[in-house]
């Protein structure tokens, strides 16, 4: 049975290159492609893709954002995002929506082909330079660790449940706490540990 995979991207030449080497593979069939994160979220539950490859920057509702609607009603499906975008925030807030592996545009035709196959296997590919700035992101944490200490208890609460990959809202409900309160512990929680 071949890969059933997906693709969100709102550039026209890049969905269709994308759905053409995956066409030409033998393992994989390109089953829809969406210019948008609704047209994804509008689309794709009825579709069940075992891959979704996913663009960061599209118009309205962020990549970002899609991820972590379409984890939640999909999770079995496996997201790999495909973006231009290679700074720390980017690639910390796709993996925590759900994102299973994090690859850079442009990619040659073989290696998407195998990060599909990697990623739907259970693995999580990402392009190398992405794989070191995580590395690099957990030497810091590491070093930084005793910072921790410092916050409150709700604080903690706030930050272990968005870390689960609970939304603000999801973190607000199950807290019984604000969505603004949300927002203000995380403000707190980026003061004390020194993240800009």
């Amino acid at each position: 049975m071949p890969i059933l995979v997906a693709i969100v991207e709102d550039d026209r030449a890049v969905r269709t290159s994308l759905a053409g080497i995956l066409q030409r593979a033998a393992d994989c069939r390109c089953v829809a492609d969406c210019g948008s994160a609704e047209e994804a979220l509008r689309n794709l539950p009825a579709l069940r893709p075992d891959v979704i490859l996913m663009d960061i920057n599209l118009p309205d509702l962020s990549g970002v954002e899609c991820v972590r609607q379409l984890s939640q009603g999909l999770p079995a499906t496996r997201i790999l995002m495909l973006t231009v975008r290679e700074d720390p925030e980017c690639i910390f807030n796709s993996l925590a929506a759900g994102a299973c592996g994090y690859l850079l545009k442009p990619i040659r035709a073989a290696d998407l082909v195998t990060a599909v196959k990697d990623v739907y296997g259970g693995g999580s590919p990402m392009t190398s330079n992405i794989a070191r700035k995580v590395v690099q992101s957990f030497k810091k944490a590491e070093s930084s660790r005793g910072e921790t200490e410092n916050l409150s208890p709700r604080e903690r609460g706030v930050l272990d449940a968005l870390a689960k990959g609970y939304s603000y809202k999801e973190t607000a409900d199950l807290l019984g706490i604000s969505y603004s309160t949300v927002h203000t512990h995380i403000e707190r929680v980026y003061q004390k540990l020194h993240v800009q």
